[in-house]
């Protein structure tokens, strides 16, 4: 083999034509090999690129938001139901909703025939009628017996006067008595002494005369004024002549307690106080009696004292009471007149429509249910490994799968259940076996909205949620950052049975 010089033309034709060739297909070869390699890389460079871009923009949000809440995907929406029945029974007459109507609070909903409850209405009014006329007439009554009474008093307090009277003008007709016994005594004396002149023939018969009449009248005049005294003491239910040698005057302490006249006037008024509701012991005296009566008013005023009596009088008590029942009976069955429109109690939609025209359903029976579509919530069950940050007072997102990722609501954490779903369940599970396995419980934590708004993006009962927690904000509005809610104010406690 020879060493040819690369750099020196050869000599042979053929291989200059060869190498002419080479150096003509040499420049179209190149460009061809040269963007093939160049095309391929830079289309992949840019399709990785723009994966690359989007898994860092999707990605990065998600893992920040991650960090920063504490979310969980068994969470629903909840919402009271408030059951609609009916108060009284009835026949069924009208029925304006159906299912799915949304309602407003006092909107009519069912409709019972009226007429057996209006005829109830016109007899308790006609009773009510009755009643006022009954309470009239018995407080024109009382107050007769009342017009009764204060003459008996009267009465009973002239025959005490009268009887003191007696008393008085008995120590009086005794003094009487007492200067005729002194006039007598005089009278003998002198008797006695002309009696002996005369028999001396010391003064004459017409002297001796004067003497034995003057005598004789004293005797007279004392006999009557014994008489007009035994008179007296007769009236007065005494004996003539008093027992243990006491004076004629002297009369018993307690004479006002046996006097007829007294103790008549007594017990014709004790008689008509009963009636008024007064009652008095037999064993009262009329002055003790008379100041008990004045006792009742402190300025002894007689006329605040009957209508005092009056207004507390049995029968006018009784008449008044059934008055009030007759108010009440009218009340209740304007009530029940009433309760045949049953109306919605909340604003909300209808469901659970079970009842048609023509139905007869009875007090109690259930008619339809209303969802309210204010009042919102979400149970959010919680892994028990996650509620170490959870406090009530944090800001909660909600993604409902309803509206997906186009619509997210805004709630805070208002209270935690106090027990897990497996020991509120209808059969709680027993662990105390000998085979346990530890399962992660979940306790339902309540999370309220802030900006719930029903009319543009409503909430259904059940419906999926997503709520993610920030835990690392600080929580707001009532009882933030406590886990349990602070006592109810102003409720009344309940006493349990038998305990004061």
């Amino acid at each position: 083999m020879s060493n040819a010089n690369p750099g020196k033309p050869s000599g042979d034709p053929a291989g200059q034509l060869t190498a002419s060739a080479r150096q003509e297909e040499a420049p179209i070869a190149a460009p061809r090999t040269g963007k093939l390699v160049a095309g391929r890389p830079l289309w992949i460079w840019i399709a990785g690129g723009v994966v690359v871009v989007l898994a860092l923009f999707e990605g990065i949000p998600w893992i920040v938001t991650a960090a920063r809440t504490v979310s969980t995907d068994d969470a629903y929406v909840s919402g009271h139901v408030t059951f609609v029945a009916s108060r009284v029974p009835g026949q069924v007459v009208r029925v304006l909703v159906d299912d799915n109507n949304q309602v407003h609070k006092g909107d009519l909903l069912v409709q019972l025939d009226q007429e057996p409850y209006q005829v109830k209405v016109d007899i308790a009014q006609a009773a009510l009628g009755v009643a006022q006329a009954n309470l009239l007439t018995t407080q024109a009554k009382v107050h007769g017996q009342a017009a009764v009474a204060r003459s008996q008093l009267f009465d009973l307090a002239h025959a005490t006067e009268g009887l003191n009277n007696q008393v008085a003008d008995l120590h009086v007709k005794v003094a009487a008595l007492q200067a005729a016994n002194a006039t007598l005594v005089k009278a003998r004396a002198d008797f006695e002494r002309e009696q002996q002149l005369y028999k001396q023939q010391v003064i004459s018969a017409q002297e001796f005369d004067k003497y034995q009449e003057a005598f004789s009248v004293a005797q007279a005049r004392r006999d009557q004024a014994q008489q007009d005294v035994y008179q007296v003491r007769a009236a007065l239910g005494l004996s003539q002549r008093p027992a243990h040698g006491d004076a004629l005057s002297d009369v018993p302490p307690a004479l006002d307690q046996t006097y007829s006249k007294v103790k008549e006037a007594q017990a014709r008024l004790m008689q008509t106080a009963a009636q008024l509701g007064v009652f008095h012991s037999f064993d009262e005296s009329p002055n003790q009696m008379l100041a008990e009566f004045y006792r009742r008013d402190p300025s002894g005023n007689i006329d605040v004292i009957v209508g005092q009596i009056l207004k507390d009088a049995p029968e006018v008590k009784q008449a008044a009471a059934r008055l009030d029942e007759a108010q009440a009976n009218l009340r209740q069955a304007q009530l029940n007149l009433s309760y045949c429109d049953v109306v919605a109690e909340i604003d909300g939609v209808v469901t659970r429509r079970n009842v048609n025209p023509g139905d007869q359903v009875l007090a109690g029976q259930g008619l339809m249910a209303l969802r309210s579509l204010t009042d919102i919530w979400v149970d959010a069950n919680f892994k028990e490994t996650q509620l170490a940050e959870l406090r009530i007072g944090q800001r909660v997102e909600l993604e409902v799968d309803m509206y997906g990722g186009r619509r997210r609501f805004q709630g805070r954490i208002s209270g935690f259940t106090m027990g897990t779903g497996s020991t509120l369940a209808l059969l709680p599970a027993e662990n105390a076996t000998g085979n346990f396995v530890k399962v992660v419980q979940r306790l339902p934590v309540r999370i309220d909205l802030t900006d719930y708004k029903p009319d543009t993006a409503p909430l259904f009962i059940g419906l999926s949620v997503i709520p993610r927690v920030y835990v690392h904000e600080k929580p707001t509005g009532p009882d933030a950052g406590k886990m349990l809610q602070s006592l109810i104010r102003g409720r009344v406690p309940v006493s349990a049975p038998g305990h004061q």
